[in-house]
């Protein structure tokens, strides 16, 4: 079900980012990536607790004696705590900065005040009901979360059709970015009905529990370290990209954002059915099934970005002038830089999920998430050197790699880990599929004239070559045993 909403989404989301694009033309499609960036830099604070709300739910879901009800109430109480205190920020310093300091043309002004002030209601929204999403997640009803997200692409679809063809409507982006909220709200709306006629957990009216409250801030508050590198590595460099280049770098880098949450996608959905499972295995004290969806899952979400990465990789130029047309300056650059630091980066998503299980973060947050913190100011610094924009890319990718090594470290000691089993069964592996999958690609494209002839070429061999490698070099037996059972099945031939 996932799958079928994510296949769904990248079909529609390529094509409303084409028509979104021409419709704003260059420098409002910067400003509602820009602005709309500058508040879901504040939205990663709601991960913090979201990631704290959903790994206790899970965690007691997971024991035999487990009270989700009282968890669940503290939860409530948080978010709404949050809700007001992050209300005020964003009326106040987030307000003046927006009006004061970004690169914004000044007969724009109104246009991104109703943009940011749309964005942070969206926001208030999503954050009230991150304890509802969490109990749908918590409890494994992923078909909901998927048809959920299925209604959310349709209704963007109609309305930026809407939108993009309507000739009465005199200033397309305000319109588009109140059409949007509604989008938000009504889906929120459905989590919050759907949760409470379901889990009995969600009926429960909030009360104060000074121990529970006090644990699940504790383990947020410390997460927040991470979700602040977070929102540093990726909206703040975006708004550094903003005083330093302005808006039009700003749409490269929404173009290139699109794309790779397009791609990141598949594994994230991968992510979003194996998570559960890792902490429910870790409450249960059932570690080596736990090393195991670890290892496995850390494998697997790569050759997801993998396979779609290669031909993306090779052919940037001649997808984005299909796609788009005409493209802001960067945008190919940008556009496989960030496949990078996805690929990188998607390495570490179990560790993360096994380092929440256990519950112990404060020393594991302080070192790895001051490490992801460096993106910013070393960002900063190469900037204010003169080096070109790409370099955040460049500089995100070596973070990362440090990143992974220091997780990797921390869950050796935290949880009995072992490194050498994860280097073999995944770092080695990856590598070798990577290798093999690209040489044939790479061949390809450097003695093939361009054009659709040398597009469909590389696109067919490395969708085959790579489907072959990860299949004979990057399963083990079992699992592919497991996945050629599953073809026969599904084609009835067996």
């Amino acid at each position: 079900m996932l799958y079928v909403r994510m296949l769904f989404s990248m079909v529609v989301s390529l094509y409303t980012s084409r028509v979104i694009l021409n419709m704003l033309g260059v420098d409002d499609y910067g400003i509602q990536n820009v602005v709309g960036g500058f508040v879901s830099m504040f939205a990663l604070i709601s991960t913090a607790l979201s990631s704290s709300t959903g790994r206790f739910l899970t965690f007691e879901l997971g024991k035999e004696d487990g009270n989700p009800k009282r968890i669940f109430s503290s939860a409530i109480l948080i978010h709404l705590l949050l809700a007001l205190i992050v209300l005020l920020a964003f009326e106040t310093f987030g307000l003046w900065f927006l009006n004061s300091k970004m690169v914004i043309p000044v007969n724009r002004m109104f246009a991104a005040n109703v943009v940011y002030q749309t964005s942070i209601f969206s926001f208030l929204v999503s954050l009230s009901m991150v304890p509802y999403n969490s109990a749908v997640i918590a409890h494994e009803r992923l078909d909901v979360f998927a048809v959920v997200g299925i209604g959310e692409v349709i209704a963007k679809l109609i309305i930026v059709l809407f939108v993009a063809y309507s000739s009465f409507i005199s200033d397309k982006l305000v319109v588009f970015s109140i059409l949007h909220l509604s989008i938000t709200v009504c889906s929120q709306l459905f989590y919050f009905l759907f949760t409470r006629s379901k889990f009995s957990e969600c009926k429960t009216t909030p009360r104060y529990s000074r121990e529970t409250f006090a644990e699940m801030f504790s383990f947020a508050g410390w997460n927040f370290i991470g979700c602040a590198a977070g929102i540093l590595k990726g909206q703040g460099v975006n708004m550094l990209l903003n005083l330093f280049f302005g808006t039009v770098v700003n749409a490269a880098y929404g173009i290139a954002t699109t794309v790779n949450n397009t791609v990141v996608g598949f594994a994230s959905n991968f992510m979003t059915a194996l998570n559960p499972q890792i902490t429910k295995s870790y409450a249960a004290n059932e570690k080596g099934y736990m090393f195991s969806l670890m290892n496995r899952g850390s494998r697997f979400s790569f050759y997801l970005i993998l396979f779609f990465a290669i031909p993306l990789l090779m052919e940037t130029e001649f997808i984005l002038s299909v796609w788009l047309g005409e493209y802001p300056k960067f945008s190919v650059i940008f556009v496989r830089l960030f496949l990078m630091v996805s690929l990188v980066d998607i390495i570490s998503n179990t560790l993360i999920t096994a380092q929440n299980a256990t519950g112990k973060i404060r020393n594991y947050q302080i070192a790895v998430g001051g490490l992801l913190m460096m993106n910013f100011p070393i960002s900063y610094l190469f900037l204010k050197l003169g080096y070109p924009p790409y370099i955040v890319f460049i500089i995100a990718i070596a973070v990362g790699i440090c990143c992974l090594i220091l997780r990797l470290l921390f869950l050796r000691k935290m949880i009995g880990l072992s490194l050498t089993s994860f280097m073999k069964d995944v770092l080695v592996n990856i590598t070798l599929v990577t290798i093999c999958s690209s040489v044939v690609p790479l061949i390809l494209r450097l003695t093939m004239p361009y054009g659709w002839l040398r597009f469909m070429t590389i696109l067919l061999s490395s969708l085959l070559i790579t489907s072959l490698s990860i299949l004979f070099l990057g399963c083990k037996k079992g699992e592919r045993s497991f996945i050629v059972n599953g073809i026969k099945a599904k084609l009835h031939l067996t």
